[in-house]
């Protein structure tokens, strides 16, 4: 009976609020508050919840895991990144503690505790958007991640300060040999193949040996999980490890919605308290847009990132489970509706960019990051907009006979270009400001090979309003997809999976006609 609710509220509510235009996960919130109230009625389990906290559990160290295999460690030593989490969470700890002690009159400890975990922001939620927008690898993305990691080692200090659970001996042990164990991990998924025995292979790793080994010496789960996924970042086949666990880590995640709803049913008082907080939302997106642009981030970089950081902490309901159980409640309530202002906003955060951006560009550094700086294509003729496996076919295919030049907004498949001998520079095509300041005179042809329609729509829309003339080709996975980016510009369409069916048969055309052709004759 457990999965017959469970499945069927998920799927329904998920259902209901993408009809509204809302993320699924949304829907999977309000089926977990439903499940709450109306589950025990339909004879739902009493240890349902104990189920799904097993299975979000899971979800939680997949999803870790997934974004460490997009991750690299230089990352998190950038200043915008330490700089950002350390002074946003000093800066939101004093202020919700003073609060907290001020309006509800609480003592100290425990206003600084609520203080501490209102201050970070949801790993899951943030990392789950910037998957479903294909961006993890884009500079705001990785900025966002680096943050979000560094606030996750925050929170397992104040959690084993708070719960008396210190590190075990056998942790700093286990942290010196990462660097050795990194060659067997590599091993181990290499001699996985590419069946269901690499997707056993992610699930230990990220489960076994990251979840377990590090809870086993006091570090948290899912810090193992995510350093895991970091170990594993530089192999080739990190990309599809990750695709083959896209479908588990999905269902699994499903189950940390629910729970999350499923925390108890909201009285008047949790109800006032949650909208208290929610309302406070903006201000904490607004200090992390001035902390990302002291750092000189572009107005954009700092806006997106914000955005994707605007929604309370799941780690708070851990806190509050551990030593807060009277907080569960409204803190459950808090992150839920912090979720769903914030999933709308990150969706648009695009379109709210481009009308705020002249006033957002005036608090702009006149010293950009040096990640940012403005691109000069040189004498290219053939820009290529997003330089993966299909970019980077073109580019290869084009090399001899035109001066290409390739774009990415992934500074390390950038510098993996440029080891290779390529012509490729770092830019966000979705910045306007980086079309804006784009000279490409010499550009005679565009060709669109991002992942993502709606960054190909814009590029399109941008090229033709900066007057450029000449055929803009792009590829596209579905039917519906050709007509929004022939309305955006585009002049060549091709549909990837058609194509690739058309040269098969002209492959099998070609051989065909050379095994029939006679064998040829020997005079005598």
């Amino acid at each position: 009976m457990f999965e017959v609710i469970s499945l069927s509220f998920a799927f329904f509510f998920g259902l209901a609020v993408r009809r509204v235009g809302l993320p699924p996960m949304v829907g999977f919130l309000f089926a977990g508050f439903a499940i709450n109230a109306v589950g025990p009625a339909l004879g739902l389990p009493a240890d349902t919840g104990a189920i799904l906290g097993h299975v979000s559990h899971l979800g939680v160290l997949l999803l870790l895991f997934a974004v460490g295999l997009k991750l690299r460690l230089g990352q998190l030593a950038q200043p915008q990144v330490l700089g950002g989490a350390l002074i946003h969470s000093a800066i939101t700890t004093t202020i919700f503690s003073f609060g907290l002690v001020v309006f509800l009159r609480l003592d100290w400890s425990t206003a600084l505790l609520l203080g501490v975990v209102l201050s970070f922001s949801s790993t899951v939620f943030s990392a789950k958007v910037l998957e479903a927008k294909r961006d993890i690898g884009a500079f705001y993305g990785r900025t966002a991640i680096g943050i979000l990691v560094v606030q996750d080692i925050i929170a397992l200090a104040v959690l084993a300060l708070y719960s008396g659970q210190a590190p075990s001996p056998w942790a700093l042990a286990l942290l010196a040999a990462l660097p050795l164990l990194r060659p067997a991990l590599h091993w181990l998924l290499d001699v996985s193949g590419h069946d269901e025995l690499m997707v056993l292979a992610g699930m230990v790793l990220a489960v076994v040996a990251g979840g377990a080994g590090f809870q086993a010496v006091g570090l948290g789960a899912e810090i193992g999980a995510l350093v895991m996924g970091l170990l594993l970042s530089t192999h080739s086949r990190a990309k599809e490890v990750s695709d083959a666990l896209w479908g588990l880590k999905e269902l699994f995640l499903v189950g940390f919605f629910l729970q999350i709803g499923m925390s108890g049913l909201p009285g008047a008082y949790d109800l006032m308290l949650a909208l208290a907080l929610v309302m406070i939302l903006p201000l904490k997106g607004a200090l992390y847009f001035a902390l990302l642009v002291a750092f000189r981030l572009r107005a954009r970089t700092a806006f997106l990132t914000a955005l994707n950081l605007t929604a309370y902490s799941e780690f708070s309901l851990i806190v509050a489970a551990a030593v807060l159980t009277d907080w569960t409640v409204p803190l459950a309530l808090a992150v839920s509706l912090s979720f769903v202002v914030a999933a709308p906003l990150d969706r648009l955060a695009d379109r709210l960019f481009e009308r705020l951006a002249p006033w957002l560009e005036g608090f702009e550094a006149r010293r950009v990051h040096r990640d940012e700086l403005p691109t000069d294509l040189g004498a290219a003729s053939v820009l290529i907009l997003g330089m993966g496996r299909t970019g980077t076919a073109a580019y290869d295919q084009l090399a001899g006979h035109f001066r290409a030049v390739g774009i990415d907004a992934d500074t390390y498949r950038v510098q993996g270009h440029a080891e290779a001998g390529r012509n490729v520079l770092f830019a966000d095509v979705e910045d306007a400001g980086f079309w804006r300041g784009l000279r490409m005179s010499s550009i005679e042809g565009v060709i669109l090979a991002m992942d993502n329609i709606e960054a190909k729509e814009s590029a399109a829309r941008a090229l033709r309003s900066k007057g450029f003339h000449g055929p803009i080709i792009a590829h596209a996975l579905y039917e519906d997809h050709v007509l929004r980016l022939k309305t955006a510009g585009a002049t060549h369409i091709y549909q990837t999976m058609n194509q690739a069916g058309i040269g098969l048969a002209d492959q099998a055309a070609r051989a065909v006609e050379r095994d029939r052709e006679p064998a040829g004759f020997v005079e005598v």
